[in-house]
Formats: C-alpha cells, sequence, structure tokens
C-alpha cells in the first residue's frame, strides 16, 4: 500500500523531480521579487514589452520547428476544451465572487483570470521537470494551443466587450490585431521553414533562447509581484486562483483518466491546464482598461496555490 510502505510513497511522488520543478520556478521569480526593490518603475513594462516582440516569438518559432504534431491531433482540442471549461466556471464562480463594487471590467478581468494559464512559461518549466522527454512534444502541443485560440484570440474579445474603454473597435479590427501579433507569425515561419535546416551553432542558439526567454518571463512575474501596492480583490482574486490551478486540473485529469491516459500524458494535461494565471492578462489591462488589481492578485495567488497543489497532482495522476 502506498500510505503503509514508504519506499512506494517516496518512487511514486517523485520527490527530487518535485524539487527540480520548484528550483527554476523559485529562483528565477525570486530574483524578480529582489530586482523589484531597486529596479525602475519602467523595468517590468521594458521587460515585458520585450518579451512580446522578441522572447514569446523566438520561443514560438523554435517550438514549431522542432515539434512533431502528427502524434498528439487531438491535443489541441483538449486544451480548447479548458478554455471553454475555464470560461463556463468562470460565470458560475463570479457568482460567489462578486462584489459590492464590482463592475464589467471586473467580471472580464475575472474570466480573463481564469481561462488563461502561463503554459509558455511555466507549463514547460514543469513538464520539462516532471515528466518524460518523450511526451516533450505534447506540452509544447498545449502550449501553443492554449495561446493561439486563448491569449490570442478569444481573451482579445473578451477584453474588448469587458473592459472600460468607452470606444469599443469594430470587429474587423479586432480580427486584424489577432492576426498581426507577432507570435502567430513567428510560429507560422517556424512551421514552414521546418524542412529547412539551419547550422548547429545557430540550432543550438536558439534552443537556450528559448530557456533564457523562460527565465526572463519568470522574473518578471517577481517583478510584477514586488510591486502590488494595494490587495483591494482578495475575494475573487483567490477564486479565480483555486479554480485556475484546482478545479480545472482536476477535472481535465479526470476526463484524461476517464479517457483511458495514465502516467505522463494525464500528468502533462494535468499540469498544462493547472498553471498559474499567465502575466498577457496584464497586457490585455493595460490595452483594454481592465481591472488590474485583480489580475495581478489573481497571478499571485495562483503561484502560491500551484506550489502547494502540485505534489498532488504527482501523486494522484503521475503514477
Amino acid at each position: 500500500m502506498l500510505l503503509t510502505n514508504p519506499d512506494n510513497f517516496w518512487s511514486i511522488f517523485h520527490f527530487g523531480d518535485l524539487i527540480n520543478a520548484y528550483i527554476p520556478l523559485m529562483l528565477w521569480t525570486g530574483m524578480g521579487l529582489l530586482i523589484s526593490r531597486f529596479a525602475p518603475i519602467n523595468t517590468s513594462k521594458f521587460l515585458g514589452v520585450g518579451l512580446y516582440w522578441v522572447g514569446v516569438p523566438l520561443q514560438l518559432f523554435v517550438l514549431a520547428r522542432h515539434t512533431q504534431f502528427s502524434d498528439t491531433p487531438y491535443i489541441p482540442y483538449v486544451a480548447i476544451a479548458a478554455l471553454v471549461l475555464s470560461w463556463l466556471l468562470a460565470l458560475i464562480g463570479w457568482q460567489f465572487a462578486k462584489q459590492e463594487h464590482s463592475d464589467r471590467s471586473s467580471l472580464g478581468s475575472f474570466i480573463l483570470a481564469t481561462m488563461l494559464g502561463n503554459t509558455g512559461f511555466v507549463g514547460l518549466t514543469l513538464t520539462n521537470s516532471l515528466a518524460s522527454a518523450s511526451y516533450a512534444d505534447w506540452a509544447v502541443l498545449y502550449s501553443i494551443a492554449s495561446n493561439v485560440a486563448g491569449n490570442y484570440g478569444i481573451a482579445v474579445f473578451i477584453a474588448s466587450y469587458f473592459g472600460k474603454s468607452e470606444v469599443k473597435p469594430p470587429w474587423w479590427k479586432l480580427l486584424l490585431d489577432v492576426s498581426t501579433v507577432p507570435s502567430l507569425w513567428a510560429f507560422a515561419i517556424g512551421w514552414y521553414t521546418r524542412p529547412i535546416g539551419l547550422p548547429e551553432a545557430i540550432e543550438s542558439g536558439l534552443d537556450a533562447g528559448v530557456w533564457v526567454t523562460i527565465a526572463f518571463a519568470l522574473s518578471l512575474v517577481g517583478l510584477r509581484l514586488g510591486k502590488i501596492e494595494k490587495w483591494e480583490s482578495l475575494k475573487p482574486a483567490a477564486i479565480a486562483a483555486f479554480l485556475r490551478v484546482a478545479i480545472i486540473p482536476l477535472l481535465i485529469g479526470l476526463g484524461s483518466t476517464a479517457l483511458g491516459l495514465r502516467h505522463d500524458p494525464r500528468l502533462i494535461l494535468t499540469l498544462m491546464s493547472g498553471t498559474p494565471t499567465g502575466l498577457s492578462v496584464l497586457i490585455l489591462a493595460e490595452v483594454y482598461d481592465l481591472d488590474r488589481d485583480l489580475l495581478i492578485s489573481t497571478i499571485a495567488f495562483s503561484f502560491i496555490g500551484l506550489f502547494l497543489i502540485l505534489p498532488i497532482w504527482i501523486i494522484c495522476f503521475g503514477t
């Protein structure tokens, strides 16, 4: 039995892998928190712009070139199903989360905070440490599908609809915004240049650039968290974070089990669906004037929640 045999417990728990998963998250996020104490006020904005125009496009370009998509045809559907599930849960959860001063922008922010996970940075970091490399394509494809359909698709329309801005852009302008996102073009270029070989030095440099991008992105999380000055949206942020890192991955994990998945495939889908709220919500907040306090509070709570619940997902869905 698991509980009566300590050797079985630690074998299933993958304690060493768990530590390896925590180290980059704690190291780079902690670095950002430390730097936030003395960094100029526009540092996080500068880093965010750099990731938007260079870091994330670079990551998607490299992933598109190296990922074998033919072996995982249904992963995008799982990612999209998780987005829809998150949306529905957010609408239900809002009935318990809304406060007296809540408005349309708060609802929109709550939906986005619940829907959009940090699959590209936190998700890939976790699966790289906790799952077999033979299933790395599952995590990559899930991240790409989630970002394309969520961060650069559905989220733009939600942010525009619920934002405080009095001038609502026409539908064709929204489609234009989505079609000109640099990450989408980088992914397309990476996909169509797959047959073209690059010198080994360039390939190695691109691969290293992906992990440098992840380090900067996690540092940006710490920078953002270090700049929190007020916590006025504790209740909705806590509920959104609970849905994000607990309820959604639980349902995806149970659904994966019902479909016959076990071990690494099931764990990957669970982890990717339960990543903390992504930084992309803050970019949308700036553009569409959303509830920034609720969003950044949810990011903080969801990161804390991930650290607490990660061992549970490993035990329940990693075996």
